[in-house]
């Protein structure tokens, strides 16, 4: 999906609202109106009518509170948006769990099980190669045109390479075709579930999904809380992947999160050149050990997709934490007690953080993009400030595709020690497979490094803008 469009358009009109409510300490009082105000009576609605605009509206603040949008009873189906918001203060960390992505069901098209669909070009020919080629017997003509029955239909795809008008045609479910690990599937009612099982938080699904129907569980509400609760420093742990976010410079960006609210501003590329450090240290000693592989574990989701479906290759990965992991421990060591808040672009992050004793929370650029809106903050505007915590021209490299690889072996290669590693660049169906026999096809010593989102962080799941763009920006700060 494009990084603009009006489903996401929609989501941060919500984000705005919820958090200027927030600012305003009006929550409690209006948060029950933001579906009524955003779709009112008489105005032209989205799907069917306005009642169902407004009740997808309210699961999406719901949500937004950090509650997975299904109702497991109907007492939860009829509950104020303001009895949630009350919820989310009580129970603060609490509720959440490993449950990052939730589907809302009224937002859900429930697409069709059939990914194979008989068009109008079907001219109802008397070679009919679609029927008897078809293993499954999925095809029957009415009228003179083929019909596809979904039930018995195996999306084998045999038809439509033998119909010669190409009258059938390959039709996706966006969401189950853009998750790696197959975590989602249909339930009993055509809707869409996410397995927690199998889930690495990646976030393709919640991008390719054209009706918006799959979002995370956010941490907005305790950010902000915390902001307002000017009793308790806040420290903003920025990503080295903001570059270019908000097209303009670094500098502004810290000026923009001061005037926020954040008392402190670090860069998580500081944690990333220690992660160079150590990781290239690591894989010296496991060289020494005979062993010729091992792999980055800056990225959440691919340790998780090892975790999780390719154990077999656990050995492999490296013990080494995460940029993210290095910065909250200094963060804490520096600011005891202060609220350590991640800015990136990832939704695994959360996870990664919430096992994780040195972050308190996660934000997108995305949800970071809406609150500075919300709170009437023009990051352009911004004078420039310099972060309390700065980083090296390799730790900034990590936010794209190559810059883990060329820093590790870059110095290892400055310690003596050749090595080879071609970046992993995107994690999709084809490089899963890849990974279950990467062990295999490795003879000569070699760190490679994985990264999930294709071209590495800039082109993540909660970024605001193009990874072309960021890139450019990135070219800049690197300079």
């Amino acid at each position: 999906m494009n990084y603009i469009n009006n489903a996401a358009i929609i989501k941060r009109q919500v984000m705005v609202r919820l958090a200027k409510l927030i600012f305003d300490d009006t929550l409690k009082d209006n948060i029950d109106l933001i579906p009524v105000l955003m779709t009112p009576k008489n105005s032209e609605s989205v799907r069917c009518c306005i009642h169902h605009d407004r009740a997808v509206l309210k699961s999406r603040v719901k949500v937004l509170l950090g509650f997975t949008a299904a109702s497991d009873t109907q007492a939860d189906e009829v509950k104020l948006l303001k009895e949630y918001a009350g919820d989310a203060e009580q129970q603060g960390e609490d509720r959440f769990d490993d449950r990052i992505l939730t589907v809302i069901d009224d937002a859900c098209s429930a697409c069709i099980r059939a990914k194979y669909q008989v068009t109008n070009a079907c001219r109802g020919c008397v070679a009919r190669p679609c029927i008897m080629n078809c293993p499954k017997k999925a095809i029957r003509f009415e009228r003179g045109h083929a019909i596809i029955d979904e039930n018995l239909c195996v999306s084998c795809g045999i038809c439509e390479k033998v119909c010669p008008y190409h009258a059938i045609v390959y039709q996706p479910i966006p969401c189950e075709e853009a998750c790696p690990v197959n975590a989602i599937s249909k339930d009993e009612f055509g809707k869409e579930k996410i397995d927690p099982q199998k889930c690495v938080y990646c976030g393709k699904c919640m991008l390719a999904c054209p009706f918006g129907a799959i979002m995370e569980r956010s941490e907005m509400f305790d950010i902000l809380r915390d902001i307002k609760n000017r009793d308790k420093m806040t420290v903003a742990m920025v990503a080295p992947s903001i570059a270019g976010q908000f097209n303009t410079d670094f500098g502004k960006i810290v000026s923009a999160l001061k005037k926020l609210g954040f008392d402190k501003v670090v860069e998580v590329a500081y944690g990333a050149d220690i992660t160079a450090q150590k990781e290239t240290e690591e894989f010296i000693e496991r060289l020494g050990h005979k062993q010729t592989l091992m792999t980055s574990s800056c990225c959440p989701a691919y340790v998780q997709i090892i975790k999780k479906h390719i154990p077999s290759m656990r050995s492999y990965v490296s013990d080494t934490y995460s940029p993210m992991i290095y910065t909250g421990e200094w963060v804490s060591n520096q600011w005891p007690g202060a609220a350590r808040v991640f800015i990136g672009p990832c939704v695994a992050k959360r996870f990664e953080a919430r096992e994780s004793a040195y972050v308190d929370n996660v934000m997108t650029y995305e949800e970071l993009g809406s609150i500075l809106i919300a709170a009437g903050v023009d990051v352009v505007e911004c004078d420039d400030q310099e972060p309390d915590k700065s980083a090296s021209i390799i730790g900034r490299g990590f936010a794209v595709s190559g810059g883990v690889s060329n820093a590790v072996l870059a110095s290892a290669a400055s310690r003596g020690v050749n090595a080879v590693g071609k970046p992993i660049n995107g994690i999709n169906n084809k490089t899963v497979s890849l990974l279950k026999v990467l062990d295999k096809t490795i003879k000569e010593p070699a760190f490679i490094e994985v990264m999930t989102c294709e071209g590495g962080c800039l082109n993540g799941p909660g970024v605001t803008s193009s990874p072309v763009v960021a890139k450019k920006f990135l070219d800049k700060m690197l300079k």
